[in-house]
């Protein structure tokens, strides 16, 4: 008998326009990072999400990196960033040589706790302290993070908030100050990943978005080696080459045309895993805020004690079954690079890490290979 077909956790799901515009590339010779698909994929972004611009850039991280060169962070600044992250959010501010400080997840949406920031803000303008040159709230996992309070005691301590919204393309919120607006464009600053297992993707990118022609224009400027007009090839300050190519922004433009449609894939995924796990004892959905329309990107379950297994033995039996998942991330001060920094709180991100598993839900997932899924979770579930 033939072992059952793998189910991965997240994979692209290219069709539509991709093989046309691909081709398109080939057929003018504008396979680099010159191009007319890249102008349009910012352009065709920016409109989406609400933005007033958006720039191209090799990945999630390299838009991470510019955003904080943009803001001038270096040597001394400090960075509010979340302990229960991917890596690549915190990495970029010490390749500045700043200063993270790591703040712990809410119970609420698994994301940063922007009471324990608040408090640190309050904590420092009382007492005279210097204050943090930038909050960076990570939208985890496909859910919006609770961006009211941030945006408002950011803008009460004169703190520039930065939004990495990697995880959460095509999620909005739905209620308060911010009814309607897109993750990425609340903040002072955006920055999005097109990682082959995203939402949508170019194979490797990312795009920074901004409301500020004057900071668009410069991240532009640093993401293609700061070099100035004329033949003289003259660079005026140390850039970066992290331009986005012509290839990956025709796959990238293919890729929105379809991202209402991942996203609806994404939610009713998302509903059929819900109503599995309600009849399954010591498991729960991932948070769902009453003022938000997530996206849903990583469908991850949280287990109970009831369950009998822990994550890593609910892990060996999926995987013995050839179904893919995957532990949110590890907190970042479990790191030995973070293991020093300075930390808000932390036992929430430790536990959300020691008990909550992503279960596969590429777009394309079908209801035949999701029920094989709810299967295996079942059959752990009785023992």
């Amino acid at each position: 008998m033939s072992e059952p077909r793998a189910i991965p956790l997240s994979v692209p799901c290219i069709r539509g326009n991709a093989r046309a515009y691909l081709d398109e590339c080939l057929t003018t010779n504008f396979v680099s990072s010159v191009g007319p698909f890249v102008e349009r994929f910012e352009r065709e972004f920016a409109a989406y999400v609400g933005a007033r611009h958006a720039v191209a850039c090799s990945s999630g991280t390299a838009a991470i990196h510019v955003a904080l060169r943009l803001l001038g962070i270096g040597p001394g600044d400090e960075v509010l960033v979340p302990t229960l992250t991917f890596i690549a959010s915190a990495n970029p501010i010490l390749y500045e040589h700043a200063t993270p400080i790591l703040v712990d997840a809410e119970e609420q949406t698994w994301n940063l706790d922007p009471e324990l920031v608040v408090e640190e803000l309050a904590r420092r303008a009382r007492a005279g302290e210097r204050m943090p040159k930038a909050v960076l709230a990570v939208h985890l996992l496909g859910h919006p993070a609770r961006i009211a309070p941030l945006a408002d005691a950011c803008e009460r301590h004169g703190v520039t908030l930065i939004e990495d919204a990697a995880e959460a393309l095509g999620s909005r919120y739905t209620g308060g100050t911010h009814d309607g607006r897109h993750v990425g464009t609340i903040g002072r600053i955006g920055c999005f990943s097109f990682n082959g297992n995203k939402i949508i993707t170019t194979g490797g990118g990312g795009m920074l978005t901004t409301d500020d022609a004057q900071l668009a224009r410069r991240a532009k400027h640093l993401t293609t080696q700061a070099r100035l007009p004329g033949p003289e090839y003259f660079h005026d300050e140390v850039g970066y080459n992290y331009r986005l190519t012509n290839l990956q922004a025709a796959l990238g433009v293919a890729q929105l045309e379809l991202l209402d449609e991942f996203v609806a894939a994404k939610r009713a995924i998302a509903a059929r895993y819900d109503a599995a796990l309600a009849a399954l004892p010591g498991l729960s959905p991932p948070p769902r805020a009453a003022w938000a329309a997530p996206s849903l990107w990583l469908y991850t379950a949280r287990l109970g004690a009831e369950l009998g297994l822990d994550r890593k033995q609910l892990f060996a039996r999926l995987a013995a079954a050839r179904i893919d998942t995957r532990p949110i991330w590890t907190p970042l001060h479990l790191m030995p690079m973070y293991a020093n920094a300075r930390r808000l709180g932390g036992a929430v991100a430790e536990r959300l890490f020691a008990a909550c598993l992503s279960l596969p839900c590429s777009a394309d997932l079908d209801e035949r290979d999701q029920a094989r899924v709810i299967a295996a979770l079942a059959g752990a579930a009785r023992g």
